[in-house]
């Protein structure tokens, strides 16, 4: 028999949604290939100069031991902008030049747009160095593809939403009453101030019938928790584990995240894999996948607009329900991880 091709997937751990993106690839793949994961370096914690200084050690200590790694067939590097491109330069380039083996670089980041746009030129190089070294480059939507491909030429970007299973997740489609739900990084970029000013709105209201929960922790932990505490109908749960998570948007009907900035969040595609119609902001590949069918967008930073959206489909359960269906039915057909595992799978074998 063949034996199975290796796969070293190098990326962070601790960050969201590329932490959850490699659990599933490695999950998926672990059948087909040979799969180790280089995961070494995590998000630290802290701010300013003890932040940067920890972000450079760990770093520093993951680029000192990743070449006492055994060789793989394949290694797929995933990288954000900025900071995290730099680091994954190092492992794309190594790969590439060292060990001799192809190397695809998928690209996450709320702002890579940015990046690219750099007006340094040693960081306009360092781009073109790993573009032109990696075999492949996979972005999250066409949007991206535009981007990415001046760089490293359309021949090597390939299309590859995020993913997730849809059997993990058991949609109620509650409608009595209209059940909003927020789960993300308490920060400023996921939009959460916009939101508790919404829900205050929405408050104030009469003949309004809903309920609220907020997961998730950050630096407006304290607001959130401040906000649920002088509403019967707001509830704010802290962190969440998975199945936690995943059980709330089951029994969600709307899924919001009015955010500033993204790539294609995963948190959304998990909204609508339990079932909620979405309220969001056309940023980065948002509006690729929310049509007016499925959800509403709105101006980032605009709560008062945000407000309004909510009041919309609080008012009409009905239409955030049909919404919500719609959102299951496109998860299963689109955005499932079972199509993404193929589609990796067939790559690795052309680049191999």
């Amino acid at each position: 028999m063949k034996p199975k091709q290796t796969l070293l997937i190098v990326g962070p751990k601790g960050t969201g949604g590329i932490d959850r993106y490699i659990t599933e690839q490695r999950r998926y793949l672990e059948d087909r290939m040979d799969v180790r994961v280089y995961t070494r370096y995590t998000a630290p914690k802290g701010e300013g100069l003890e932040l940067a200084a920890r972000m450079l050690l760990s770093s520093l200590v993951a680029v000192a031991l990743f070449p006492f790694q055994r060789r793989p067939d394949i290694v797929h590097v995933h990288s954000s902008h900025t900071y995290s491109f730099y680091r994954a330069a190092f492992f794309a380039l190594f790969s590439k030049y060292v060990w001799g083996v192809p190397v695809v670089l998928h690209i996450h980041g709320s702002s890579f747009d940015d990046f690219l746009a750099t007006d340094s030129r040693v960081v306009r190089r360092l781009q073109s160095l790993v573009f032109d070294a990696v075999d492949d480059v996979v972005v999250l939507s066409e949007y991206w593809r535009g981007l990415v491909s001046r760089l490293a030429g359309e021949e090597k970007v390939h299309v590859m939403a995020n993913a997730v299973e849809p059997a993990e997740y058991d949609p109620t489609y509650p409608t009595d009453p209209v059940h909003l739900v927020f789960v993300s990084n308490l920060i400023d970029r996921k939009g959460i101030r916009e939101f508790l000013d919404a829900v205050e709105r929405l408050e104030s209201t009469p003949g309004l019938d809903f309920e609220v929960s907020i997961g998730g922790r950050g630096p407006h932990a304290d607001r959130a928790e401040a906000v649920a505490d002088a509403h019967d109908n707001v509830s704010y749960l802290g962190f969440l584990s998975e199945a936690d998570k995943r059980d709330l948007l089951g029994r969600g009907t709307v899924f919001v995240l009015p955010t500033y900035a993204e790539g294609l969040p995963i948190a959304m595609l998990e909204g609508m894999a339990g079932g909620n119609a979405i309220v969001t902001t056309p940023v980065g590949s948002i509006p690729e996948v929310i049509t007016d069918d499925r959800g509403i967008l709105v101006a980032p930073g605009d709560a008062e607009e945000l407000a309004r959206a909510l009041a919309r489909l609080v008012s009409d359960p009905e239409e955030a329900v049909r919404m919500g269906r719609t959102n299951r039915a496109v998860i299963e057909e689109r955005y499932s991880w079972q199509s993404n595992a193929d589609e990796l799978v067939a790559m690795y074998a052309e680049a191999a």
